[in-house]
């Protein structure tokens, strides 16, 4: 049974590149991988294009003959992909079982209003691909200027824009209708724009969005539809659908974490382990609890710029504190507010837990 995952994402979400890392890192863990490049406006790929949709059609060539213009070209293009499925198809064939990564345009109405892209992943589940979306949302960009559509960047510093990427979300995975995983991508660059609001864990759990109104109230404009917001919010919160896991595409522990649950989503770990079977019951259990070990605090620690940088930087804090506490009456000592940015592992590691 081979399994697949379509890559999909806005522009500048780093697609491209996620496909080239993915293809890197599960070829290096001896699962053989196949990067299908479906995007017919990006002819410079830096994995093996051994299947492109060039092949088939460019959006040169139908910019050229159908005088359309970038956007109309590229839906076309994959309308045509839809409509000519037997030469995917074949071209599949040759790679037998191999995990294959489906690299997409960024056009979001292909995923939201378009059938195109729910025709051809329908159609690979139909020959028996077991199909997982992994859709990419920008944490964070540092150069926004590159980035096509404004919305784009630096979502989880901007609630109004944090919410539309909910409901972009939410919209894409009610119109695909196949297993999908959220990712935030560029989760090293989170804080490129300032500090975020509330903790990490509050934008990838997508729970309690009410608190998120109070951000919005505070810009004139928006206070004026507060019931428009609140409503956004309940409907979110009402399909429970959305959540999302976090990516930097340079940390191998970040790409494991993906992988993982994509391979979790669309049953990998139940019938595509690399070495053997297990029982179902034993390879849920296993998944759940190194997802609890790892937890998004580790995520928190790394790309958050407030606080300290690395686990021996927590480890000193929390003993420098457990010193101050000990002091005489009258001595400096730090407020306990402090300790809240020190993971309770941690403080349990160096013998100060309240």
């Amino acid at each position: 049974m081979p399994f697949a995952q379509v890559v999909i994402g806005p522009p500048g979400s780093g697609k491209t590149t996620y496909c080239n890392g993915m293809y890197q890192f599960l070829n290096g863990i001896e699962r053989k991988t196949t990067v299908v490049n479906l995007d017919p406006a990006n002819d410079s790929l830096p994995y093996p294009g051994d299947i492109s949709i060039m092949e088939l059609i460019s959006l040169e060539d139908a910019m050229n003959n159908l005088q359309l213009g970038p956007n109309g070209g590229i839906i076309y293009c994959m309308e045509y992909l839809a409509d000519n499925m037997d030469w995917l198809e074949e071209k599949l064939k040759a790679c037998g079982d191999d995990y294959i990564v489906f690299d997409c345009p960024g056009q979001v109405e292909l995923y939201t209003h378009n059938d195109a892209m729910k025709r051809i992943t329908d159609r690979l589940a139909k020959i028996g691909y077991r199909v997982v979306f992994a859709d990419l949302n920008i944490a964070a960009d540092k150069y926004p200027q590159i980035v096509e559509e404004p919305l784009d960047s630096h979502y989880c510093t901007d609630a109004a824009k944090y919410i539309s990427v909910l409901l972009l979300s939410l919209k894409t995975m009610l119109q695909l209708e196949l297993p999908h995983v959220n990712v935030l991508s560029k989760v090293d660059l989170i804080e490129s724009y300032g500090r975020l609001p509330m903790a990490l864990d509050f934008y990838t759990n997508v729970a309690d969005l009410g608190y998120l109104q109070h951000h919005l109230n505070q810009d004139p404009f928006m206070a004026r539809f507060q019931a428009l917001n609140a409503a956004l919010c309940d409907l979110v919160e009402d399909f429970g659908l959305v959540g999302f896991e976090t990516l930097c595409i340079q940390d191998k522990e970040s790409v494991t974490r993906v992988v993982k649950a994509i391979d979790k989503a669309g049953g990998y770990v139940f019938g595509g382990l690399e070495e053997a079977n297990e029982s179902i019951f034993m390879t849920a259990v296993r998944s759940e609890s190194e997802w609890e070990s790892q937890g998004i605090h580790d995520v928190q620690e790394r790309y958050m710029e407030d606080g300290p940088d690395s686990h021996e930087d927590l480890e000193r804090f929390a003993r420098e504190f457990k010193d101050d506490k000990n002091k005489t009456p009258g001595d400096d000592v730090k407020d306990a507010d402090d300790m809240e940015s020190v993971p309770m592992a941690t403080r349990k590691r160096v013998g100060f837990a309240e």
